[in-house]
């Protein structure tokens, strides 16, 4: 059984036509985040998906993708608007 661990994955890429494409291919992973940070919850073989398939979607010249793991047990801290009640929510993944 594989478990999930989270990421944050932040990417700028600098043509409109190729963000589009990353944009919506991450959608399909992502929890929560706006604009281009994403946190999602990855299995290890969904992470090498993921990696493989922003590699190829983005042009490594000009463009740059992070994926940083997250530790889960971290405290959130919100500030402003934000808020924990997203993160409170329970979800699945399908």
């Amino acid at each position: 059984m594989s478990y999930r661990t989270l990421y944050l994955v932040c990417y700028d890429i600098c043509q409109p036509r190729r963000l589009q494409k990353v944009h919506h291919y991450l959608q399909g992973f992502k929890v929560g985040g706006q604009k281009s940070f994403f946190e999602c919850w990855l299995t290890p073989p969904e992470l090498g998906d993921v990696r493989q398939k922003l590699t190829e979607l983005m042009d490594a010249s000009v463009d740059r993708v992070h994926i940083f793991q997250l530790d889960p047990r971290m405290t959130t801290e919100c500030y402003g608007q934000a808020s924990t009640k997203a993160l409170d929510t329970p979800f699945m993944i399908l």
